[in-house]
């Protein structure tokens, strides 16, 4: 009966429209994610480079 239970059915094989609609949502999500990392960087170089940050504290 444990046997059963790990078991996993096969996964169905995509369309090349289901393909190519998962391709789209990697790409706009890899871009966003691309674009947070950029505005972080901007803001912890621009709070730094001001002064505002632990640095100008001490």
């Amino acid at each position: 009966m444990a046997d059963d239970k790990d078991q996993f059915p096969a996964p169905q094989p995509l369309s090349e429209e289901a393909r190519a609609a998962q391709k789209r949502r990697n790409l706009w999500l890899g871009l966003a994610l691309l674009g947070f990392v950029v505005l972080v960087a901007i803001t912890t170089f621009v709070r730094l480079s001001t002064g505002t940050g632990i640095a100008g504290r001490m």
